[in-house]
């Protein structure tokens, strides 16, 4: 994580700004912590005058072990995410997602498995899973993802064997497992997987109007973000007496924070449209 503050930064300028350390700009004390979301993603801790505001990024709670698991902030203010809050959005583990991947891989073994996911955060995640179910076979990687994920090896995430899905052999891509975009299944190279099962890694899976529409065969519920009870919890946990919902279901999470006894308010960043539009477009990382 980088920080740009200008000259009033006291050098800190382009300088990496370690988790846990401080520093102070315009009598604000400045540090970071974890999110969870995706390798380096940080909340920005800021407390001025006796006061303390955590704004969160996009996070998630559950394990990962290709990046620092999120860290509860005590804080008076917390500014949080909200991909996926409504009571819907209840995430079964990721383990379970990839045991039935594995599964389909044992009733089609003939068959490629043409993963659907983003190339940053999500795709490593899933070949970290797949290792750690006992999948030690070479995994295939669209080109997207292959330099995102050349980066987590250099920062010492080892992936196991990885190879170029474009140029592999048919032989080769028979029952193996080929990692690729989300919109990847349009392209004319997937012609040259072997019968391909279509699947599609995401929060968005738990909603079956987003299965049909996407075509997706074999749906794993597998997100970057915190699901319903997530974000409750984690609110809890950080004891904000004032929350600010940004970046999705506002509207929801707001409400039952009155529930609760919070104060919650919508805060709107520009540049952001509306959520719905930018999932189904594929802009935003799920």
């Amino acid at each position: 994580m980088r920080l740009r503050l200008g000259t009033a930064g006291a050098g800190r300028t382009q300088q990496p700004l370690a988790w846990g350390e401080r520093l102070e700009h315009d009598g604000v004390q400045i540090a970071l912590a974890p999110a969870g979301h995706v390798l380096g993603s940080s909340q920005i801790i800021l407390e001025y005058a006796g006061s303390r505001v955590v704004i969160s990024g996009d996070y998630k709670r559950q394990p990962d072990t290709t990046c620092a698991v999120f860290t509860p902030v005590s804080c008076d203010v917390f500014v949080t995410e909200a991909t996926f809050a409504l009571p819907v959005f209840r995430f079964p583990t990721p383990e379970q997602e990839i045991a039935r991947l594995l599964a389909s891989l044992t009733v089609f073994p003939e068959r490629t498995h043409l993963l659907g996911c983003y190339p940053l955060g999500k795709s490593q995640r899933l070949i970290a899973l797949l290792r750690a179910a006992g999948w030690d076979r070479p995994i295939f990687l669209h080109g997207a993802q292959s330099a995102l994920c050349a980066a987590y090896e250099a920062r010492g995430v080892q992936l196991g064997s990885l190879r170029p899905a474009i140029g592999a052999a048919k032989s080769e891509l028979a029952g193996a497992v080929v990692l690729a975009p989300p919109r990847a299944a349009t392209e004319p190279w997937v012609r040259r997987l072997v019968d391909p099962v279509v699947a599609f890694a995401s929060g968005w899976m738990a909603l079956r109007q987003r299965v049909r529409a996407r075509g997706v065969e074999l749906p794993l519920v597998i997100s970057d973000h915190a699901d319903w009870d997530g974000l409750l919890t984690t609110i809890v946990e950080t004891g904000a007496g004032e929350v600010w919902v940004t970046h999705g279901r506002e509207e929801a999470l707001i409400h039952a924070l009155v529930q609760r006894g919070l104060r919650g308010r919508e805060l709107r960043l520009l540049g952001y449209g509306d959520e719905a539009e930018a999932a189904a477009t594929d802009s935003v990382p799920d």
